[in-house]
């Protein structure tokens, strides 16, 4: 197996200044806001570009991550302009999370035409060829398209001489406060990279309490005077007064006849039943989505004040640290836009857990 070409390390280059540099030089595609890349930065990695087509990310990526934010579709993106901004002596980590909403069951058997990004993922991969290769996901990828998809990624990694290893890691196992499964999966031209270990136990999972339970109360489309981002949705006077009628681990079956809507009266709709619901104090929260700042989007009514959590509180449970600035000091903050952003990434935590695990595995290999 290839490892790391000493020579490209510049003249003078020592084991002190390497380290110094950082563990890796990681490059992060599909990065969005940069929740994985900044659990790599936490952990002692050198970040040294995130690639997403989508320029809002832009400011929180650079802004969180001292790296540049590069606006390019994974898609088109030439390889050497990739593999150039790797830190010359350090292991080379490609990392990424393609598009989950193909694989995931909200998109109710549509065929979203991003599955095929993880194909350039793949193509980028072997034109590269990185020491590690880190990859983030819903766990249905594994039967999309009845296992071809993910085979095929798994299949192109092995041929390229990459030790595979992937595993099912359930959030709050790794002190992650939402009840979120994924999908991680590690290659590494090295030798058996290993997957991320579990820290805790379910006696000891992180709780929606222990998470938000110590902000200021606001009402419904309020905010706080201190804290920009700690501002939720309004709700209309139907909803307030489901909000009101709804427990914590609850729904709209909780309600009386007169409040249910007229969707969920219809056959198609009484399915769906993880909607209008409050969060439990004294457990972890539902996974966050996109549009977790609705309180009819899923179970993220606050556990007892009445209103849908706050864009500051979907930040934490999704485990970015207080101080991650999403917007510039002073600009507006746009709900959706800031919504989509933070449900969108990946945890930091698990980015951290991830990045730990590399970093066990590089010091195994003496890198």
């Amino acid at each position: 197996m290839s490892g790391l070409d000493l020579r490209s390390r510049p003249a003078g280059a020592t084991e002190a200044n390497k380290a110094e540099a950082g563990a890796g030089s990681v490059i992060d595609l599909f990065c969005g806001a940069g929740g994985l890349s900044h659990g790599f930065k936490l952990e002692g990695f050198d970040i040294v570009a995130g690639v997403d087509i989508d320029d809002k990310c832009r400011f929180p990526f650079e802004r969180n991550n001292d790296a540049p934010f590069v606006l390019e579709d994974v898609a088109t993106i030439d390889a050497n302009e990739l593999n150039d901004r790797f830190t010359p002596g350090l292991p080379r980590i490609l990392v990424g999370c393609a598009p989950c909403q193909p694989f995931s069951k909200y998109s109710q058997g549509r065929d979203d035409g991003r599955w095929q990004l993880l194909e350039h993922f793949s193509r980028l991969i072997c034109d590269i060829r990185p020491d590690i290769v880190s990859m983030e996901n819903v766990p249905r990828l594994q039967k999309f398209k009845n296992s071809v998809v993910f085979d095929a990624f798994v299949r192109a990694l092995r041929n390229n001489d990459y030790f595979v290893d992937w595993k099912i890691a359930y959030c709050p196992e790794y002190g992650i406060p939402q009840s979120r499964s994924r999908l991680v999966l590690l290659a590494s031209r090295y030798g058996p990279p290993g997957v991320p270990a579990a820290t805790h136990s379910a006696d000891r999972y992180p709780t929606v309490r222990h998470t938000i339970g110590g902000l200021p109360p606001i009402g419904a489309g309020g905010d706080h005077d201190e804290d920009p981002l700690h501002r939720c949705s309004a709700l209309s006077a139907a909803n307030a007064k489901r909000m009101l009628a709804s427990r914590p681990g609850g729904s709209w079956r909780d309600w009386s006849e007169d409040l249910v809507t007229e969707c969920h009266r219809k056959p198609t709709g009484k399915g769906y039943s993880s909607v209008y619901g409050r969060m439990n104090w004294d457990e972890p929260a539902p996974t966050m989505t996109t549009q977790f700042f609705g309180f009819g989007n899923g179970r993220f009514g606050h556990p007892e004040q009445d209103r849908a959590i706050s864009l500051r509180e979907g930040a934490l449970i999704q485990t970015f640290p207080p101080d991650y600035a999403f917007v510039p000091e002073g600009r507006k903050i746009e709900m959706k836009t800031i919504g989509r952003l933070i449900g969108n990434a990946v945890p930091v935590d698990l980015g951290r857990a991830i990045a730990r695990r590399i970093r066990s595995h590089l010091d195994e290999y003496g890198k």
